[in-house]
């Protein structure tokens, strides 16, 4: 499972790349608090069974923050966020709302698992498998499995790795969810788990970085 330094590191690098000239520290430091909340249900699941990668990390919240951004924008009369910070609000808005949805829920999903329609499904759903084009086979994926159904044809389907009353996710805030906690608990606190991690760690934070350094605008030559 990805650290919050991971995830820091690719909203670096996604903020570097998609928000174009609203690009700066303050919005840079906002898509970095935005990518943070999803994992305030490391603590609801001290005492609530919808805890870690549950609560707050689904796809319903950003959904209704969109959907309440788009009307605000598109159907009333005078946009709050257009004409408190104008077209800048505006992209930086619809950015946290991609961080929030891509930056952690996503991402958590294809590293462990999330329960991406909590509350109203509640399944741990994992996006891994393959993609790969074979000689004797085709074009192979494993990433969604095609399951039959009672009218002859077939539907995609995710995987499914359970429910809150199976699968409870351990952190180091609670490492043995719904189990007693031994007097020496070792509490672990990810920082890169895999040489990918460490990869996105690294190139997320530098590009970040020479985005600073070399702003938005060509030189003049």
């Amino acid at each position: 499972m990805p650290s919050l330094v991971v995830h820091y590191a690719f909203v670096g690098l996604l903020a570097a790349t998609l928000l174009g000239a609203a690009f700066d520290r303050r919005s840079l430091l906002l898509s970095l608090v935005v990518v943070t909340i999803p994992d305030i249900d490391a603590f609801i699941a001290l005492f609530s069974r919808a805890g870690h990668r549950t609560a707050t990390t689904n796809l319903v919240i950003p959904a209704i923050l969109a959907l309440v951004l788009a009307a605000d924008l598109y159907w009333r009369d005078e946009s709050y966020v257009r004409t408190r910070w104008g077209a800048y609000g505006v992209r930086v808005a619809w950015f946290c709302i991609v961080v929030y949805a891509v930056g952690h829920v996503l991402f958590d999903t294809v590293t462990g698992g999330a329960n991406l329609l909590w509350p109203i499904h509640d399944e741990f759903y994992v996006f891994r498998g393959r993609l790969e084009l074979s000689t004797r086979r085709g074009i192979v994926q494993t990433f969604v499995e095609w399951k039959p159904n009672s009218g002859g044809g077939s539907s995609p389907s995710l995987k499914s790795i359970g429910n809150t009353s199976t699968v409870q996710m351990d952190t180091g805030v609670d490492p043995n969810p719904g189990r007693a906690e031994p007097e020496n608990v070792d509490r672990i606190f990810p920082v890169v788990r895999g040489g990918w991690q460490l990869y996105v760690l690294v190139t997320g934070t530098l590009a970040t970085a020479a985005r600073f350094v070399v702003g938005y605008d060509l030189p003049e030559e």
